[in-house]
């Protein structure tokens, strides 16, 4: 949709300009709002030139458009989250745009929410208004200022929220593969600044091959990430690696950084079939996938416009030598800083995998078995440190066995014990409840202020008890006689005559 361009004033432009006519009631004015003068809560009804628009996938699967936005004084970061079926063709990179929304802080950077755009004809509006300041002369390496402290934390939080995902997992399949690839599509599209780099990255995710099989491929056949996502899970946690990195050794460039990181072991994903058992396929088997990423940068780069040969070369390097030894596969030893450190993160990445897994897979409480492929039995106990904890929860299959006999006594006692549990936590309630304060007693005066009781009536005199007949005398027989047997009959009457 084309729609012809308001008129558009600037601070200065609105002192002077003269009333509108009858006859210029069609033509909307817009007043010009600058990029460095937008502000968190502001809304946005002005003209801005587009240099990017990217489509997004979130790590939820929804899906946005990442825009950026340009006039004389900046650039600024603009997200279309609605309608962006509806208005991802209406606009592309280098058109002139009536932008409206509001703005929002994300990550400490103000952020417009794009709600409605129009593009606009270019003819009436000055192209100085959208020409972007002249970029700051290069800061030589050695007076390069440190990173900022909010970059790693940043990634830090990244890396909490998405820990599940970069976790190594024993076997089955990886549900988090579609997501592990969105992350990666996210972080190509936030943190590549260099525009060559940025575009060939996104031509392999878009790639028809790739975007099919990303999602599903395994890292290895077993050695590490042997799991249907498993690649695009160890690709995402190289990456990771390298943004850490890259704030540590600045002379590193972090654009090729995380190029190698995700180029490296891309092409898996035609080497390793994601079926039942992961079988190497044919291409894999006669080519291998450093010569079939190798051949896939040359493609995508004959296709992107004006791609710097250099460039292309430094990517390819860092692919070829990646292994870092020749008896490894590598046609090229690493011979570049950006190369060097690419190849020891995917050793680390995937040794670290590969432990785990085996530590995850072994019956045993503080070594495993001996691993075959290292030469060596692993420690898998808890640390003796205060934190105290291992490296994997549990142990294998025989341990789980010998456990599920003690469990069963106590799922059934604890299945019955619900119906007296709520009975007991009311009396632990009505136990624990506080008395209530004593309300103070009235403070009484004095007895000797006190005033004088009344006089009490007095009492009607008792009638007298009627007498009780009572003997005057009263005539006693000793225990002895009481508790006698009874004498024979010959016995003489009157041995029991009683004291008087």
């Amino acid at each position: 949709m084309l729609v012809s361009a308001p008129e558009m004033t600037t601070d200065n432009q609105a002192e002077n300009t003269p009333t509108s006519s009858p006859t210029d009631a069609s033509v909307e004015t817009v007043r010009k709002v600058y990029a460095k003068d937008l502000r968190e809560k502001d809304s946005v009804n002005t003209v801005f030139r587009v240099t990017k628009k990217d489509r997004v996938t979130a790590r939820s699967g929804k899906v946005f458009l990442s825009v950026v936005l340009v006039d004389k004084s900046g650039e600024i970061d603009a997200r279309v989250f609605d309608k962006v079926e509806a208005l991802e063709p209406a606009f592309a990179p280098g058109d002139y745009v009536l932008v409206r929304g509001n703005v929002i802080a994300f990550h400490g950077k103000v952020q417009v929410v794009i709600e409605a755009l129009e593009r606009l004809d270019p003819e009436p509006l000055d192209p100085k208004e959208f020409e972007p300041p002249a970029a700051p002369a290069p800061v030589p390496v050695e007076q390069a200022p440190a990173p900022k402290a909010a970059a790693p934390a940043r990634e830090a939080r990244e890396e909490r929220r998405n820990e599940e995902q970069a976790a190594p997992k024993t076997g089955g399949e990886g549900h988090g593969g579609a997501r592990a690839v969105g992350q990666i599509r996210e972080i190509i599209t936030e943190r590549v600044n260099d525009p060559h780099v940025k575009a060939l990255l996104l031509a392999f995710l878009d790639d028809p091959q790739i975007a099919a099989g990303l999602p599903h491929a395994p890292a290895a056949k077993g050695v590490h990430h042997a799991y249907r996502g498993g690649l695009a899970d160890h690709l995402l946690s190289v990456m990771r690696l390298t943004l850490r990195v890259a704030d540590h050794y600045p002379m590193a460039d972090r654009d090729l950084l995380l190029a190698g990181a995700f180029l490296h072991d891309v092409m898996k994903v035609a080497e390793i079939s994601p079926e039942k058992g992961f079988e190497y396929t044919d291409e894999g088997k006669l080519v291998g996938h450093l010569v079939m990423t190798a051949q896939k940068i040359r493609e995508k780069t004959l296709s992107l416009p004006n791609f710097p040969p250099l460039l292309e070369q430094h990517l390819t390097h860092i692919v070829l030598s990646h292994h870092g030894r020749l008896e490894y596969g590598s046609p090229k030893l690493p011979v570049t800083l950006e190369a060097q450190i690419v190849h020891a993160l995917d050793s680390l990445d995937s040794r670290i995998a590969s432990w785990v897994e085996a530590m995850q897979r072994d019956p045993n409480d503080k070594w495993t078995e001996n691993l075959r492929l290292y030469e060596r039995s692993l420690w898998k106990g808890p640390v003796p440190t205060v934190r105290g904890r291992a490296p994997v929860e549990g142990g294998g299959r025989k341990k789980f066995k010998e456990k599920k006999p003690k469990e069963r006594p106590e799922k059934a006692a604890g299945e019955a014990a619900p119906s007296q549990r709520p009975e007991k936590a009311e009396r632990q309630e009505k136990q624990r409840e506080p008395r209530p304060p004593r309300e103070p007693r009235e403070q009484r005066e004095p007895r000797e202020q006190r005033e004088p009781r009344e006089a009490r009536e007095p009492r009607e005199p008792k009638p007298p008890r009627e007498p009780v007949n009572v003997p005057k005398e009263l005539t006693f027989k000793p225990f002895s006689v009481l508790t006698a047997k009874t004498e024979p009959a010959n016995k003489p009457e009157g041995g029991s005559d009683s004291e008087g």
